[in-house]
């Protein structure tokens, strides 16, 4: 598949980051005319938001606290301008988070995976992602809508009745979790059933280890992954070359130190974080939990964009140690406080019956240890051990704390 969804996937990066940049502004003006926006933003200008080291000095918003602030003012938290005249259909997400869709054609950037994992005009498109209450169903629905395919919003669950339908119309892919399409087949290949129709697909939502991508090949099956939540829609996808996912266009993702808004370096894992363009429901550097990290180079595929490894685990790492919580954001602290420390990593464990904490830091002066030992015990209330680790020696795996404890 060399085919291009459109002239935006292969232009260069620079004229891509000129084309988002130069829009921003117009969308930050939109955003505080919400009244939670505005509070946060107070004092920013507007227009001097035009690079990505300008957006990085912008505040976070953590998925994790929308529930809360949707609580406080419902039923968007005060981060949506406007009325709800700018919306066709209203969701709920475990949280709960509450979630609009646009009237637009694809609002949920969903036509460019799919596009990219073969769907194509005249497709059936068997789509079992839940329609019920959740964005799941329709932001598939919609993108392959966009595509001129046909859509059967089939949604999960009720085997007999799947397998009846596909009978029927003989879709050529498939949408839903990878889990549901293995429990399909499966469930096929017992009862006799022809589901050889179904030659591509797009899976988001679980796991889909390269295992379970092989054995749907093995069964006829071009399965491709897509990156997506049901506040932003498509974040990135997988694409023919098959090394790591390529961002969407038309958004902004950073990948920031977590615990903080802190762009990290390419190749470090560290928490993503989007901005979107959509003035009606702009996201403005929206913290996932999500880790990921950002690859170097281009794909072979030819799509220009930046392409990140894909889901990595979780960045909210609050550990309780001896019945207190500590966060990220505390050890976040210390490396501001201590710039010299390079990267920390809190490790907890357990000796006898106590918890321990351990503050390893990539330093190269063992002299340090004192100073931090005191910055540990101020933040957190806790004494702690420092361990000054050489530059480079802690994993790169995203982790700011690593509960190491076992209890037996």
């Amino acid at each position: 598949m060399t085919e291009f969804f459109d002239a935006l996937e292969t232009r260069s990066q620079a004229e891509r980051d000129a084309d988002l940049f130069a829009r921003l502004p117009s969308i930050l003006k939109k955003a505080i005319q919400a009244p939670a926006y505005a509070a946060r933003m107070r004092g920013v200008d507007p227009d001097a938001i035009s690079s990505r080291e300008a957006l990085a000095r912008l505040p976070v918003l953590r998925k994790s606290e929308l529930p809360a602030l949707q609580q406080t003012s419902m039923p968007f938290g005060g981060f949506v301008p406007g009325s709800m005249e700018a919306f066709g259909r209203l969701f709920t997400s475990p949280g709960p988070i509450f979630e609009p869709e646009g009237v637009e054609s694809d609002v949920w950037r969903a036509g460019r995976g799919l596009y990219a994992a073969g769907f194509r005009k005249g497709d059936v498109v068997l789509n079992t992602l839940s329609y019920h209450m959740t964005p799941g169903g329709f932001i598939m629905d919609s993108g392959a809508r966009a595509l001129g395919c046909a859509v059967i919003p089939a949604g999960p669950g009720n085997v007999e009745l799947q397998y009846e339908v596909i009978g029927a119309y003989r879709p050529v892919a498939y949408t839903g979790t990878p889990d549901f399409l293995k429990i399909l087949l499966d469930g096929a290949a017992a009862a006799g059933k022809d589901l050889s129709s179904i030659r591509r697909a797009l899976v988001s939502g679980a796991a889909f280890p390269r295992s379970l991508q092989e054995e749907f090949a093995e069964r006829g099956i071009a399965a491709y992954q897509a990156y997506a939540t049901a506040d932003l829609g498509f974040i990135a996808y997988e694409t023919s070359a098959r090394e790591g996912l390529v961002v969407n266009e038309n958004i902004i993702v950073e990948i920031v130190r977590p615990g903080t808004g802190d762009p990290v370096p390419e190749g470090e894992v560290g928490e993503v974080v989007v901005t979107t363009l959509d003035p009606h429901r702009p996201w403005i550097r929206l913290a996932l939990g999500d880790l990921s990290a950002v690859m170097s180079g281009q794909s072979p595929c030819g799509r220009t964009n930046m392409r990140i490894k894909g889901w990595m685990g979780r960045a909210d790492q609050a550990t309780k140690v001896k019945g207190m919580f500590v966060r990220p954001e505390q050890i976040a602290e210390i490396g501001r406080k201590h710039p010299e420390a390079g990267r920390l990593r809190l490790v907890v464990t357990r000796e006898g019956e106590a918890d321990v904490m351990t503050l390893k830091a990539e330093a190269r002066e063992a002299a340090l240890a004192v100073a931090l030992a005191a910055t540990l015990q101020d933040l957190t209330k806790m004494k702690g051990r420092v361990e000054i680790v050489p530059p480079g020696a802690l994993p790169n795996d995203g982790k700011v704390i690593a509960d190491e404890r076992t209890y037996t």
